[in-house]
């Protein structure tokens, strides 16, 4: 995926409306999301950056901008719910790294692990994942970033 020259990489986009859904989050409706706790909407976009996370290779790039449109997608719909202000700050925060990724040329693994990181501190419950998938127990996990 290649940008036009006139396009500066450093530059934000804001979109004006939401990435249209993904197939598979198409019938995701908001009245439907809310039924699910804050910590249920975060493990499930960290469910989706975690597969993402098996995807860095060349030959993955279609499965992996799959991924990160579903992120975007979920991300939008968990936005969209009554949360705290500060919540939504940093989710809009993430989500806009985690749209970086996805109009890069090349998807940085750094970057991507450092955002699945950050996601998994958002709730208590998800913070409980983070030893699963960095293999570090949680209390390292926190110093070692």
């Amino acid at each position: 995926m290649t940008q036009p020259d006139d396009v500066d990489p450093n530059e934000i986009f804001v979109l004006s409306e939401p990435l249209p859904r993904p197939d598979q989050h198409r019938s995701l409706t908001p009245e439907y999301w809310s039924r699910f706790t804050r910590a249920q909407q975060v493990l499930m976009i960290a469910n989706e950056m975690n597969r993402a996370s098996k995807l860095f290779d060349p030959d993955s790039r279609a499965a992996l901008l799959g991924c990160y449109s579903r992120v975007l997608a979920l991300a939008d719909l968990t936005a969209s719910m009554p949360h705290s202000k500060g919540f939504r700050r940093e989710l809009l925060r993430f989500r806009e790294m985690v749209g970086a990724q996805y109009i890069a040329t090349e998807p940085d693994a750094g970057t991507h692990g450092e955002l699945f990181y950050a996601l998994l501190t958002f709730t208590p419950e998800s913070f409980q994942q983070v030893p699963h998938v960095t293999g570090l127990p949680a209390r390292l996990a926190s110093v070692a970033r």
